[in-house]
């Protein structure tokens, strides 16, 4: 028999299968198409690189959410295998970041494997759409952004 999960926590029990939902979501981040070219974290340098504004190591510290030394490697592996290189910009004592042809030509064919698996998830889909889950996902990290941004300020005035 298996055991039960203590939910007591929450205090309605949506909000725990909630809970379960979102960290299946995030273990799916390791599943990595096999014809991928890039690993999840070039791939996703790449994908804030894409907007095509080079950024400092700084900047893609605070994009990306992590320490500085964890993007620090990342960017480092991915200059090591040609998606990336550094350049100086006048004037600027921080170098900045872009992709290269190799690196581009990468995102671009894991970006259309990644967009197929979608498409398949997506007919698969049932009785959801893609629009309605962009509207509702949207509002959920919206309204948590909000909660994080009154919760800093609050721990901010409270010192």
């Amino acid at each position: 028999m298996a055991a039960e999960k203590d939910a007591s926590f929450w205090p309605v029990l949506v909000y725990g299968h909630l809970a379960d939902e979102l960290l299946r979501l995030t273990r799916r981040k390791v599943n990595i198409h096999p014809d991928s070219i890039l690993d999840n974290s070039a791939f996703t340098i790449l994908w804030l690189l894409s907007d095509g504004r080079p950024r400092t190591l700084r900047q893609l510290t605070v994009d990306l959410d992590l320490e500085q030394s964890t993007v620090n490697r990342q960017v480092n592996a991915a200059i090591k295998h040609g998606y990336l290189e550094r350049f100086d910009v006048e004037g600027s004592p921080s170098r900045r970041i872009r992709p290269t042809t190799r690196g581009h030509e990468a995102f671009i064919h894991d970006g259309t494997l990644r967009a197929g698996r979608l498409e398949q998830v997506f007919a698969d889909l049932a009785p959801g759409t893609p629009e309605s889950l962009l509207r509702e996902l949207r509002a959920y990290n919206d309204a948590y952004d909000r909660v994080l941004h009154r919760q800093d300020r609050d721990t901010r005035l409270a010192k």
